[in-house]
């Protein structure tokens, strides 16, 4: 979708987020867009709220690890605050894809069990001790986020928009 965007002069740019703690933006969201050709830049996670504050987001587009029946999305954590800023800001904010990952028999977000990965990932870099001995982390691999804040979901199959229980019906059906 990203690539068809900018082939179509729809798209300048791309705001990738690092994506701690194992920098999947920085590692390969970025190195696709690079391969693509598509101009981007990269920026740490926690400096997201302030390109919102500057104006700097036209809109956001961000995929799904899994789709509830209601349309709540669960995908990397960090999403979530996204949305919230999306809707504080009066941006629109999409979901990208594929109906495979839409779960009709998950009633609601609520429903969808939530992986915590090892603490080490965010205690250490490299490899590397950065927390002092002994601290505790919590490393959520996901979040989820309400279906009231996500704009439309874009699919193979076409754009879904709310009420998400009959448009992700509608979808599975065709």
């Amino acid at each position: 979708m990203i690539e068809a965007a900018h082939a179509a002069r729809r798209l300048e740019s791309v705001w990738v987020k690092e994506t701690r703690p194992l920098l999947q933006g920085a590692r390969l969201t970025a190195w696709e867009l690079r391969r693509a050709g598509i101009p981007h830049s990269l920026l740490a996670d926690a400096a997201v709220g302030a390109l919102f504050n500057d104006g700097a987001v036209e809109r956001v587009v961000v995929g799904a690890d899994r789709i509830a029946a209601n349309g709540d999305v669960a995908n990397k954590v960090g999403t979530y605050p996204i949305a919230v800023l999306a809707d504080r800001h009066g941006v629109p904010f999409y979901v990208a894809a594929p109906t495979t990952t839409i779960d009709h028999d998950t009633a609601t977000g609520a429903d969808i069990p939530i992986e915590r990965r090892a603490p080490e990932e965010v205690t250490t870099l490299a490899g590397v001790e950065i927390a002092p001995a002994g601290t505790e982390a919590v490393n959520f691999a996901f979040d989820v986020t309400p279906a009231e804040l996500v704009t439309a979901i874009i699919t193979e199959r076409g754009v879904l928009r709310p009420p998400y229980g009959a448009s992700l019906l509608e979808a599975a059906r065709r």
